[in-house]
């Protein structure tokens, strides 16, 4: 089963379940902006791979096209544990999620389905008591050399339309280490002189400096960004789609990939979050920025996050072997 998997588009309705359980997290639990809409996302992917999988649909219709609103209580009932290991299946293969994106999705997915058994009393038996979250190996970060970076940037084609939107894309990931939704979400009036405001994980503030390739990428996107289409409550945003609303975070996803493999960079499987890694370990290997500092830049709220970047750093440890004083001793 392969479906043409395209950005999320923005629902004209979602199950009734889901926008209560969206409004309890936000409500009652007090879950940030981004939390709610990466539940959200993810229970559109589920309830979209749900009604092909159950023949509700053609299974060669548009995945971003299945329609939600019919979904009711008497369809959610029908979900087994059996379902789910088909749409963790889909969710490894079919979209190539990794252990950490499947494991989010199991997290989601548990919340959901326990909403609807303890609070929303639809459902009386948990199809996700039994499902098992993937095993996450806890592994040196990812990320492009410098070299690999520079490839990267003077890869793209300079006589395509999106050029100049997405080479600012890929400047911003290298030089400030933002996560995805901080850059999608980016707003021009937060844009002052070399600082730029982000509200980042758990609705917490901070500023991230803007260095010189920063701001002449932003400064040369904006020169030819047209917003004569855009709409007014979307001129705010910085980074903009062909169709002229604030750019999501699919859209990234797929415009990174293209460019590492237009790039001839095969040896690294890269995502939005990977060029987040090469610029914290650009930072610290190259840049001599201590991790102190470097928890502030990428908003790490525990410094033992930000710890694994110490580990990076192999030419550091074969300099340190080779200056034992037995290294030379034959």
């Amino acid at each position: 089963m392969i479906y043409d998997i395209k950005p999320i588009a923005e629902n004209k309705a979602l199950p009734q379940s889901v926008d209560d359980f969206l409004n309890y997290l936000q409500t009652i639990k007090g879950k940030s902006t981004n939390t709610i809409d990466g539940y959200r996302i993810d229970l559109i992917i589920f309830y979209r791979f749900m009604k092909i999988y159950k023949g509700y649909c053609p299974r060669d219709i548009d995945f971003n096209e299945v329609d939600l609103s019919d979904i009711d209580n008497s369809f959610i009932r029908t979900i087994r544990l059996t379902d789910l290991y088909a749409f963790m299946s889909f969710l490894e293969k079919q979209r190539e999620n990794e252990s950490y994106a499947r494991a989010r999705k199991v997290a989601t997915l548990k919340s959901y389905f326990k909403f609807l058994s303890t609070k929303a009393k639809i459902i009386d038996e948990n199809p996700t008591l039994d499902l098992e979250s993937p095993k996450i190996n806890k592994r040196h970060p990812i990320y492009l050399t410098l070299d690999q970076s520079i490839t990267l940037l003077k890869s793209l084609d300079k006589k395509n339309k999106n050029y100049f939107r997405d080479y600012c894309i890929l400047t911003v990931f290298l030089n400030c280490g933002l996560r995805l939704s901080e850059l999608c979400n980016i707003r021009l009036d937060k844009i002052k002189g070399d600082t730029l405001t982000i509200i980042g994980k758990g609705d917490k503030e901070r500023t991230v400096y803007l260095n010189n390739a920063t701001l002449n990428a932003i400064s040369n996107y904006l020169n030819i960004r047209d917003t004569s289409q855009v709409p007014n409550e979307y001129k705010n945003i910085l980074f903009l789609s062909n169709r002229n609303k604030p750019i999501d975070k699919r859209t990234v996803e797929i415009l990174v990939k293209k460019h590492i493999k237009n790039a001839g960079i095969t040896d690294v499987k890269c995502t939005p979050h990977k060029l987040r890694h090469t610029a914290a370990t650009l930072m610290y290997k190259h840049g001599n920025v201590d991790i102190r500092s470097l928890q502030s830049i990428l908003g790490h709220e525990n410094i033992s996050t930000t710890q694994i970047y110490t580990h990076v750093d192999d030419e550091t440890l074969r300099d340190a072997v080779s200056s034992n004083p037995l290294a030379n001793i034959k």
